[in-house]
């Protein structure tokens, strides 16, 4: 097994944090491809590691890797099925000043800008972060909403098109858990709130890749949105285009938003790739 990577001048003063640079070992470890990709099971996700992956790639022994991991988990950072852990969006609050400040939220503005400039809608992109959708970065057109919306503006996952989409990429028993915890408030008449039928509609997103819903949050509003990936499938985000109802049909947005939205999560994903 390979020793950690630490900087010697450093691990030797008495200021230096042995655990606290363990802890981010494990977490860049999931930064890196599974060893053997050839033999991970095809629902496995591909940003998915196990305990000894984790201990092959950092140097640590199995047991202080499912102690840091089980500590990640409990603090909202991890997920896991019991076997497989990966990253929750919550990772990006140990690293909001440089999120901020330049790769997701301005990579995603500048083609937003676009979305906005063919589709003549607001467009935003948001992370999933526990219950909830968190704006990371929108474009204005004009008030649609009675709800102001900023970046950083949180608005519940089940009732969105960008929260039913980065719904839809949790592992199978990540999204029974939400589904068995998170509460589901009828916001109009349209609302799902039934956990069953949630389901049902997020199974639907994952297959058609898109969501698409129809005054959900609030009456008169619509949205469409599509996910945004880093690397070769993981999703990091959502990007969508919201509009009134009584101006575009649900008909005439997949058939004139859904290219152009698609295109624009395909720019930002390429984008992302390279960073």
């Amino acid at each position: 097994m390979a020793e950690p990577k630490t900087d010697v001048s450093f691990a030797e003063s008495p200021d230096f944090v042995v655990s606290l640079a363990r802890g981010l070992q494990i977490i860049k470890a999931f930064g890196q491809a599974p060893s053997e990709p050839e033999q991970i099971p095809n629902l496995r996700p591909s940003d998915a590691l196990t305990v000894s992956e984790v201990a092959e790639k950092t140097g640590l022994a199995r047991a202080v890797v499912r102690r840091f991991l089980y500590t990640l988990v409990e603090l909202g950072y991890v997920i896991t099925d019991g076997k497989y852990f990966r990253l929750t969006a919550r990772i990006l609050d140990l690293g909001y000043a440089y999120l901020s400040s330049f790769p997701l939220p301005k990579i995603a503005e500048r083609f937003l800008e676009q979305v906005t400039l063919e589709t003549k809608e607001s467009s935003s992109a948001s992370v999933l972060e526990g219950f909830d959708i968190v704006y990371v970065a929108r474009v204005q057109t004009r008030r649609i909403m009675s709800i102001s919306l900023s970046v950083g503006s949180r608005l519940p996952a089940f009732c969105t098109s960008m929260g039913r989409v980065l719904l839809a990429q949790l592992p199978e028993q990540m999204l029974e858990r939400y589904l068995q915890s998170a509460t589901f408030s009828k916001f109009t008449e349209r609302t799902v709130c039934n956990a069953d039928e949630l389901r049902k509609e997020i199974r639907s997103v994952s297959k058609q890749g898109y969501a698409l819903v129809d005054q959900e949050l609030e009456l008169g509003l619509r949205s469409l949105a599509v996910p945004v990936f880093a690397g070769r499938s993981r999703t990091v985000a959502a990007v969508n285009v919201s509009t009134q109802a009584a101006r575009t049909s649900k008909a005439a947005m997949l058939q004139n938003f859904l290219p152009v939205l698609r295109q624009a999560a395909a720019d930002i994903s390429s984008c992302l790739g390279r960073i």
